[in-house]
């Protein structure tokens, strides 16, 4: 009988090492989310509680039986949402001069900032919805780091966080895992260069590669004023990236050029793809 009972312990104490995790996801509207949603139904099929927070007002997330939604109020309408989306994702594909994309685009980043900036303060300042979070005990945080609302909750809760993302501006994902950036060897956004550049190429991507930290200072100082306030200690957005436990990068052999990786950053191409059955 001793022998039995040691057994089903061991048993009972295996099955509580295989129950499913609790994830606390903090997602990017638009679609960052539509691709994220796919990866959250897997999840709930192999056991896992999800719980999503998103403001009240947003352009795609929706409440599932995948998961347990907890909404906040923010002071936007669903027509601003669109309208911002919908101008910034013309100007990104508009052609021209670098000049004139890169002032389009920051004007659009202007007034998306302020909406999305507002939107993460709105969360971390939402005494009630925090106070939930932290009571649930989260294994694991699962965002999108292009808006560090996520990371910052997550340093907060003081748990482990998985970035799941396509790209993140100005390379901060490259500093963050500190991947190896030469500008002879991975081209700029913006200058349509491959990864083999003649001498001239290398300059201009040298050049675009210093202007895009003016734009990345601009777009993530104020939340890191925001993160050190709310955290009540000097922390900025590169500080709250390194904390990432994974990467999954949504990078696809078809559309991006070759890149150094460290260990943590994981491909996931594909996921964002429409799902068609091949014919025979």
């Amino acid at each position: 009988h001793l022998q039995v009972m040691a057994t089903l312990v061991l048993l009972l104490s295996v099955l509580g090492l295989a129950a499913g995790g609790k994830v606390l996801v903090v997602p990017v509207d638009g679609s960052r989310w539509l691709s994220m949603r796919e990866v959250l139904d897997g999840l709930r099929q192999k056991g896992h509680e999800i719980v999503v927070v998103a403001p009240e007002t947003n352009i795609h997330i929706k409440p599932s039986e995948n998961y347990i939604m907890k909404m906040y109020p923010i002071p936007f309408t669903k027509e601003e949402l669109d309208g911002s989306v919908h101008s910034f994702s013309q100007d990104v594909f508009e052609e021209g001069s670098f000049l004139e994309r890169f002032l389009k685009v920051f004007q659009r980043l202007k007034s998306m900032s302020a909406i999305t900036l507002s939107t993460c303060a709105h969360l971390l300042y939402n005494k009630e919805l925090v106070r939930y979070l932290e009571e649930s005990k989260f294994d694991v945080v699962l965002t999108d780091p292009v808006i560090p609302c996520g990371p910052i909750l997550a340093e907060h809760l003081s748990v482990p966080s998985v970035f799941f993302l396509r790209v993140m501006p100005c390379g901060l994902d490259f500093e963050a895992t500190q991947c190896p950036s030469p500008p002879s060897y991975i081209p700029r956004v913006f200058t349509d260069h491959t990864d083999h550049m003649d001498f001239l190429q290398r300059v201009k991507n040298l050049i675009f590669g210093i202007s895009s930290y003016f734009l990345c200072d601009f777009m993530f100082q104020p939340y890191t004023k925001l993160a050190s306030e709310f955290l009540q200690r000097d922390v900025t957005v590169p500080d709250l990236l390194r904390q990432a436990s994974i990467w999954l990068m949504r990078l696809d052999f078809a559309l991006d050029y070759p890149r150094p990786l460290m260990p943590n950053i994981i491909v996931i191409g594909g996921v964002n793809c429409a799902h068609k059955k091949l014919p025979q």
